[in-house]
């Protein structure tokens, strides 16, 4: 070898090894998040995540605590990375908001979807676009939610009247207030109100349709219970055909009892179209799906079960989230009485014992809002949101995240972050008065998402803050509230796919409007007869 070769391979290596310490510190700048010890060979960190008997979104938040607000664990085979602040939920939802949206497979949105025919639980793509965007149009628009405000005005008050009823029979026979189990009280009349609004259907207490309607109730009961269950073969698939819960084969069952319901939903609204001489008479979802379903591609499954699919989860999901959030904000007031006392004198000063309150009312009662603010900041639905998965190779806060990897986001962590919010846990609505004055809960401020965020974020937010907003204000105006003995709400919680209150929420109540506005025509009702 002559000099100049020897210069020549030494320049060459040289280049080399330059390049390897750029790609080896550009790799390092890079670096996965800090994993979470305790993982074990093939099932991660699943024993960590179950078997603690603490609920999943406090044991991630003791994690969070230990690595950080990011840091990746283990579903079985799968990774998944843990999001615990608002900076990083931020990055998460604007610049990587296509890279997050889409779903992973698992057992139970397979069986009691359809299939993923649901577009609550397809992966992003054309497909959900298309549905997302029907079924805001048809159901979930500002146009749409105007049109159907007299549904929920109705059944509300309708709800209403069957307590004042109920206390005037006990009042007959004994003295005292009514005992009133609030979570059947509240989840009946938004059953009725989302049936009403998807499918025409209603389900009065006491009517020879009682039995339906507890057989829809359990059905759609199981169906969100059994959604938020982990199966093995989630976790790791070769174990599949194991159910040794008998999650697997309570799902099948749940899904034959849906579809009986649905379908038979289906073929009425099919036989109304056939026997309509008009274009268009429905006035329901299930009704303008039929419709808006014409043309649409529906990446290979048929109309019929793309709208079983969406209207069955619609039902299931308003039903329980609006719900659950209603439960928790009056338990909330209960164990605040101060806070109580406000709402009902903002009502008695906005909108009077004249008259019934009704949604043009809402915007003059900000003390209520700032309520359910705080409530949804401490007991959100859904503390840990739908799972979702990460389509490409990302970088997230400086950490690098494979395609595949799971995305949790924990909403519970975050909304109680000490840097954001002072006193995090305690019940402070009037924090939404003052220093956080301007932040809502739609999605555009991060440390406060408990509708989720980005586009795969909840579509109904707009429905579920007009019924809460309306059945708080209205029950409040029209009865005096209290608990036994005046003991504290238990405010113990479950947690599967929402957060759900343990025990029963019973109250006393008792009439605080005169007993005819229960039962005055809603159309000659005279919004500015005085108190």
């Amino acid at each position: 070898m002559d000099a100049a070769t020897g210069v020549g391979v030494c320049v060459f290596l040289l280049i080399s090894y330059m390049a390897f310490l750029i790609k080896r510190a550009t790799a390092g700048s890079a670096r996965k998040p800090p994993a979470a010890s305790g993982g074990w060979p093939l099932i991660g960190h699943l024993h960590l995540l179950g078997g603690s008997g603490q609920p999943l979104y406090e044991t991630l938040g003791t994690l969070a605590d230990m690595y950080g607000p990011i840091f990746s664990i283990r579903i079985g085979v799968h990774p998944a990375v843990v999001v615990s602040s608002w900076e990083l939920a931020k990055e998460c939802f604007t610049t990587l908001d296509v890279t997050v949206s889409s779903r992973p497979k698992f057992t139970a949105a397979k069986i009691l979807t359809y299939n993923y025919a649901s577009f609550a639980f397809a992966p992003y793509g054309d497909f959900w676009r298309d549905m997302h965007k029907i079924t805001v149009s048809e159901l979930l628009s500002t146009r749409q939610a105007e049109m159907l405000r007299g549904i929920r005005d109705s059944e509300v008050k309708s709800s209403l009247r069957e307590l004042q009823r109920a206390w005037a029979e006990k009042r007959g026979v004994s003295s005292g207030d009514l005992l009133v189990e609030m979570k059947q009280w509240f989840g009946e009349m938004n059953l009725n109100v989302i049936l009403r609004m998807v499918a025409g259907k209603r389900y009065c207490v006491g009517s020879v349709d009682q039995e339906q309607a507890r057989r829809v109730r359990g059905v759609l009961r199981d169906f969100f219970h059994l959604m938020g269950s982990l199966v093995i073969g989630d976790a790791i698939p070769f174990l599949g055909w194991l159910d040794l819960g008998g999650e697997v084969k309570e799902m099948k069952k749940t899904a034959v009892e849906i579809d009986n319901i649905v379908s038979e939903w289906l073929e009425e609204h099919k036989q109304l179209r056939r026997d309509s001489s008009e274009a268009k008479t429905e006035q329901d979802f299930m009704g303008a799906l039929l419709s808006a379903l014409d043309g649409v591609d529906l990446a290979g499954y048929d109309a019929d079960t793309v709208i079983k699919a969406t209207c069955s989860t619609l039902i299931a999901a308003a039903t329980d989230t609006t719900t659950v959030t209603m439960i928790w904000t009056l338990s909330l007031l209960l164990n605040n009485r101060h806070a109580l006392n406000k709402v009902q004198d903002e009502l008695d000063e906005h909108v009077g014992k004249g008259r019934l309150v009704n949604e043009s009312d809402i915007n003059k009662l900000i003390y209520l809002q700032a309520v359910v603010k705080e409530t949804m900041r401490l007991y959100a639905a859904a503390p840990l949101p739908g799972p979702r998965e990460f389509t490409s190779e990302c970088t997230l806060g400086g950490y690098r995240i494979q395609a595949g990897t799971r995305f949790i986001l924990n909403i519970w962590k975050m909304q109680r972050d000490p840097r954001v919010w002072s006193d995090p846990l305690e019940f402070q609505p009037e924090r939404f008065l003052t220093n956080h004055k301007g932040v809502d809960v739609k999605g555009q401020h991060f440390e406060l998402l408990p509708f989720g965020g980005g586009r795969r974020s909840c579509p109904g937010m707009s429905f579920a803050l007009q019924m809460t907003y309306l059945a708080l204000a209205t029950f409040l105006q029209a009865f005096e509230v209290t608990t036994l003995n005046n003991e504290n709400v238990d405010m113990s919680a479950t947690f599967g796919l929402t957060l759900i209150k343990t025990t029963p929420l019973e109250v006393l109540a008792k009439p605080r409007l005169p007993y005819q506005l229960f039962f005055t025509d809603e159309t000659k009702e005279n919004p500015t007869h005085s108190p």
